[in-house]
């Protein structure tokens, strides 16, 4: 599959939306790391199972530097699972929803990991709590039949991995001036709060005016 014809095919699945910016820059990348895979007949359904090995792996080795490459490895993999479903000709309902549970699984993982290297556990709880609201929204308005990416938010799962990566790198810098890790964690709490509200605002709008 061209990369043009893989553009294009990401676009219809996802509500014709535009392929451009940073999200071109993005399925650039994750269109030529899957393409070798592809050629190994690596599944999209194994790049979940393994995401969610991964996951599992930061949460173990959350207190070791070990923990940045098994982060890395775990977002990379939910990422480019879709990818490999798409130039692979693979894209299955069954894989869709086990892309979703797995990303949520290690979500899970990720926080929890946060919490063991010491951010408190309320805003911990929190942000879990909203983070799944925010993907809830989204796969329930897409069963009412918003097949469209109504808005990308400062808070998406991307932007939530590389806050928890800044907090354990700085722990492996064994920085002790000031409790970074909980500065962190509320400022994760922050923008994942208002990231929820925005879409539950977006969305509302949206739906009422689909009704007119």
């Amino acid at each position: 599959m061209k990369i043009e014809d893989f553009f294009n095919k990401w676009s219809e699945l996802h509500g014709s939306a535009q392929v451009k910016g940073i999200v071109k820059v993005w399925l650039s990348i994750s269109y030529w790391i899957s393409l070798p895979l592809v050629k190994l007949r690596v599944t999209p359904n194994t790049l979940s199972y393994i995401s969610v090995v991964f996951g599992a792996a930061f949460l173990l080795s959350a207190k070791s530097n070990w923990a940045l490459l098994f982060l890395i490895l775990s977002l990379l993999l939910d990422g480019i699972d879709g990818s490999v479903a798409i130039i692979g000709e693979k894209t299955t309902k069954y894989g869709a929803l086990l892309d979703s549970v797995a990303d949520r699984i290690v979500e899970v993982f990720w926080l929890l990991g946060l919490y063991i290297i010491g951010a408190p556990w309320q805003p911990i709880l929190i942000i879990w709590l909203a983070a799944y609201l925010q993907e809830y929204m989204r796969a329930r308005s897409n069963s009412l039949g918003v097949t469209e990416i109504i808005i990308v938010t400062w808070s998406e799962r991307p932007v939530r991995a590389s806050l928890i990566f800044i907090a354990i790198f700085l722990r492996a810098l064994d920085i002790v001036a000031f409790d970074y890790i909980s500065v962190i964690a509320y400022l994760m709490l922050a923008l994942q709060a208002s990231s929820s509200l925005r879409l539950f605002l977006v969305l509302r709008l949206h739906l009422r005016q689909s009704l007119r």
